[in-house]
């Protein structure tokens, strides 16, 4: 070997360390693949593995015995909504490109026709109803928008940005709106955030960490985030301790029509900190941290779908045991309900796009390295809904505070009516309220008034033929401190699409 040969290679090793440790990081393609193969089956396993606790238990941890595993039950993720709706949303990138805008994803999930719930419900009906995507998520058209939806989503986006937290950021800000607003949209950057940082950190605790640095440091998710990282290196042994920590301090405030002063909890701020507890008190062991997400409870199927797809990644399709992935080869070439992709064809559309994000800012490939210009974690800017009081009391149909006026009939715990000029009337002390009850396939408009003024025209279709329980019929945040009166009047008219003219009341819920 001559002397300049032996310093061509002296050279080409101090660069390649400094790419790895200063400004790039490299990963092979084949590497690439087996991480972003093993994102996509942790979820599929997660998702499936919890789809038979969803919400069995609520605001208590799950110490049942969890139904055993077989590699069949994989095939339940192809039905489930948190996966064929990130699908839906990564199919606009492919189609549109990495510039797509919010627009260009409303233009698409105003169209799907498959079942959805909380806010992925609402946006769809605000988008039907010409809400612009930017707003289909804001608080004053979406009760939901703290719930859990674009958090369960945002998967895809952290598993086409390796190494890349501030890209995956900047998509999670760019998609949010359109579903989520404040803490809804940031559990979306958390999760993104943390699947960036799984390509090339092998701790937990520091993907966690990285999650969190992205997060805007006064936002009550960045708060609990925090806690879950302090206490659970205060009781290292004791996930339940740390639970109920979380429990206590946490289980508060949650909006959901569903929710609000009830145990079910579907926020999308508690339901983030169960992932963070199964990552970190799974340390690197696949069943540990799907159960410990699982047995947290409440939305206890996207949970460890999530904390199964970043530890899926930390450790590559490769490495997850064969006891849970063995049942995926058999599926991997059926598609996943309301989409065009299968397990094979998400990974490959993944895979590509990812390369191309890499190139996009600043990265290249060379042979079958892809080199990654690194990015430091940089927090979100601050956007928050928190002026909306806690939910403060529930007030059912039943009771004498509320004034029917007209053909009201009572069906179960709701009163019901079709005719037009028929009236609900009750007056409240507080900053917010929500009329609940459920969206109907018969359902039709009433106009509400706040104050003695016209506040909006509504409707109670959900665009599906079939009944969503326990909905947003009306809700209004942000009002003076003070008594207020709201009337709700049936116009004995159905939406368009609608099998009738049906209003339906259960409650009304106080907002301090």
């Amino acid at each position: 070997m001559t002397q300049s040969t032996l310093g061509l290679i002296l050279i080409s090793a101090a660069l390649c360390t400094a790419a790895q440790r200063g400004g790039y990081r490299r990963i092979s393609l084949a590497e690439l693949r087996d991480k972003i193969e093993g994102g996509w089956a942790g979820q599929m396993i997660g998702v499936s593995y919890g789809a038979p606790t969803e919400f069995r238990a609520q605001g208590k941890i799950n110490e049942s015995e969890l139904p055993k595993w077989t590699p069949d039950r994989v095939s339940n993720s192809l039905d489930q909504d948190d996966l064929y709706v990130e699908m839906t949303l990564a199919k606009v990138l492919d189609d549109r490109g990495l510039g797509a805008t919010t627009a260009d994803f409303g233009a698409v999930f105003h169209k799907a026709q498959y079942p959805l719930w909380h806010a992925n419900l609402a946006a769809r009906r605000n988008l039907k109803r010409g809400v612009l995507a930017v707003g289909a998520g804001a608080p004053y058209v979406n009760a939901h928008a703290h719930d859990i939806d674009f958090q369960i989503e945002a998967d895809f986006i952290g598993l086409m940005a390796p190494g890349l937290p501030q890209v995956a950021t900047g998509l999670a800000l760019k998609i949010g709106p359109m579903i989520n607003h404040g803490d809804g949209i940031y559990g979306g950057v958390f999760i993104a955030s943390m699947y960036a940082a799984a390509f090339f950190e092998n701790d937990p605790r520091a993907v966690v960490e990285a999650g969190l640095a992205c997060l805007p440091r006064k936002s009550r998710y960045a708060k609990l985030v925090r806690d879950v990282l302090t206490w659970s290196a205060q009781y290292p042994q004791d996930w339940k301790r740390v639970w109920k920590l979380i429990q206590d301090k946490w289980d508060q405030r949650d909006a959901c029509p569903k929710g609000a002063l009830r145990p079910y909890n579907i926020d999308a701020n508690i339901n983030g900190g169960y992932v963070a507890l199964g990552l970190l008190y799974g340390r690197r062991d696949f069943s540990k941290t799907i159960e410990i997400a699982t047995r947290s409870g409440q939305d206890s199927d996207c949970n460890p779908s999530t904390a199964g797809g970043i530890l899926g990644v930390m450790l590559g399709y490769r490495q997850i045991p064969e006891e849970w992935k063995s049942g995926i080869p058999g599926i991997a070439g059926k598609k996943f309900a309301y989409t065009d992709f299968s397990f094979r064809s998400i990974v490959e559309s993944t895979q590509k796009r990812a390369v191309a994000l890499v190139a996009k800012h600043g990265g290249r490939l060379e042979g079958d390295q892809l080199v990654v210009k690194a990015q430091k974690p940089k927090p979100a800017p601050l956007d928050v809904w928190d002026d909306y009081g806690s939910p403060v009391e529930r007030i059912p149909a039943s009771d004498a505070r509320w004034n029917f006026q007209g053909g009201w009939r009572t069906q179960g715990e709701a009163r019901i009516s079709n005719q037009k000029g028929a009236a609900a009337l009750i007056s409240f002390e507080g900053t917010g309220a929500m009329i609940c009850g459920p969206l109907l396939p018969s359902g039709g408009k009433a106009e509400v008034f706040l104050d003695g003024d016209l506040e909006r025209m509504i409707d109670v279709y959900p665009d599906e033929d079939a009944t969503k329980p326990a909905e947003a019929v009306w809700h209004t945040f942000g009002l003076r401190r003070g008594k207020h009166t709201v009337v709700l009047v049936v116009q004995g008219q159905a939406y368009p699409g609608s099998k009738g003219a049906d209003v339906a009341i259960e409650d009304l819920v106080v907002f301090r």
